[in-house]
């Protein structure tokens, strides 16, 4: 079907509202409908539209194909609609929650991980654990949801947004006034051992940048999706959270286009955190780290028949 996603791509980054584009380019609510809907319209309005943004038909439109019912993507819905247990869809939102978190300083266990999202409760502990580390891992099960849930579009602000919002609601730092849930960072900060990222006055457009000259490659490879995440994660464009998004829009890109996903294990997690050090340098160790990763993957999609 003929899509009119790039359109409102384009307006999201050009800070133009469905309202205002109806009223200078005179268009009739119904029109405006049935582009939202992805209906045909007339020819004279993809002129009018080409015409107003400056552009060629492609940089507003494009044809998405129906998803392939072998491909891991529709695998995964299909199990996530029948709440299939034990499954694909299940192994994959405790192992990619548990150790995304676990890198990033959670306490909790992988058995720990796997009772809250089986049964809602934390399990047996030997002692206490931390609130946030119980409310982020039900907010990583929400965001894979959410990932799956639009895992075939375009890769926008808006989905990189809502990914933050999903996994730092309700958690301590969204209690804080500085804190900036959903939206892009207000102070500046560090990755690791004081390797300085992109100050908060210059995230947004280092943002528009890297994702309009991610979307102009029309075959997007693996290495592509790691060159992304480096790029993504030089900027650290939120306050916290970059590494569990980061590895989450890996994900949902390697779904988008048809490349085995993988998971960064907290195993593997210094050779993942030397990549990412050494990328601008030698791009070999964090490719390998994630092909590696792709290797474990493809062995759980073997056993699962997928």
């Amino acid at each position: 079907m003929i899509s009119y996603r790039k359109m409102f791509i384009l307006m999201e980054e050009r800070e133009i509202s469905k309202e205002k584009l109806k009223t200078e380019l005179g268009f009739s609510s119904a029109t405006m409908a049935k582009l939202a809907k992805n209906e045909e319209v007339a020819m004279s309005t993809i002129q009018g539209l080409c015409r107003y943004f400056d552009c060629q038909p492609g940089a507003i439109l494009s044809y998405e194909k129906e998803i392939d019912e072998r491909s891991i993507l529709f695998k995964l819905r299909e199990e996530q609609s029948i709440k299939l247990k034990g499954g694909l869809y299940h192994q994959t939102q405790v192992r990619l929650a548990y150790n995304s978190n676990h890198m990033e300083g959670s306490r909790l266990t992988e058995d720990q991980t796997r009772s809250i999202y089986e049964t809602q409760t934390i399990g047996v502990t030997d002692g206490y654990e931390k609130v946030d580390d119980i409310i982020e891992t039900v907010n990583h099960f929400r965001c894979f949801d959410y990932i799956l849930s639009v895992a075939d579009k375009e890769l926008s602000e808006d989905i990189v947004k809502q990914i933050h919002l999903l996994l730092k609601s309700g958690t301590t730092d969204s209690q804080k006034e500085w804190f900036a849930v959903g939206d892009y960072k207000k102070r500046p900060n560090m990755i690791g051992d004081l390797t300085e990222t992109t100050h908060p006055s210059g995230v947004a457009t280092e943002m528009k940048e890297l994702l309009r000259e991610y979307r102009e490659n029309s075959n997007i490879t693996f290495e592509d999706i790691v060159d992304f995440h480096y790029c993504f994660e030089k900027i650290h464009p939120f306050q916290d959270g970059n590494g569990r998004v980061g590895r989450l829009i890996m994900f949902k890109e390697c779904l988008k286009n048809n490349i085995p996903p993988f998971i960064i294990e907290d195993a593997s997690k210094e050779y993942y955190r030397r990549g990412l050090k050494e990328y601008g340098a030698e791009k070999g160790y964090l490719i390998e780290t994630c092909r590696a990763a792709q290797d474990t993957y493809k062995k759980m999609l073997e056993y699962f028949e997928y």
